[in-house]
């Protein structure tokens, strides 16, 4: 058992709001904090504009596939945090859950998800503080 923290990042379709997110978090923590995400009903691939994002920030997300939302994946996890996935998430009692209200970028441009990728990191830099966990990267 790991004694660093562990976060999930649940949405519909793991392929944009999710990915950011645990794209920063990765970025942001190194390996001080175990990094899942999944999706209730998981997309064929990865929101092409979510990938564009991140990158001009220099975030690579390129290699991430969306994944089928798993209960073990909510039990190995200490931090489930869902973007939108409504009631497909299980609960499990012990787990700290937070519900982000992020605007879903399936379909928009890139131009429109930059502000969903800018408040996902603002959200990831309070969570960091939040696990007591120093960011290893500035930006």
């Amino acid at each position: 058992m790991s004694d660093k923290p562990s976060v999930l990042f649940v949405c519909v379709h793991n392929a944009g709001r999710s990915q950011m997110a645990a794209g920063w978090l990765r970025h942001l923590a190194g390996d001080a904090v175990e990094v899942r995400s999944a999706g209730s009903m998981p997309g064929d691939r990865i929101n092409p504009s979510a990938v564009e994002a991140m990158a001009e920030v220099g975030i690579d997300i390129t290699d991430q596939r969306p994944k089928i939302l798993t209960t073990e994946a909510v039990e190995a996890s200490d931090v489930v945090i869902t973007m939108g996935c409504g009631d497909a998430c299980p609960v499990f009692p012990g787990k700290r859950y937070l519900d982000w209200a992020l605007e879903d970028p399936a379909g928009k441009g890139v131009e429109s998800v930059r502000p969903i990728r800018d408040e996902i990191e603002t959200r990831i830099r309070g969570l960091l503080a939040e696990l007591q966990v120093e960011p290893v990267a500035t930006r």
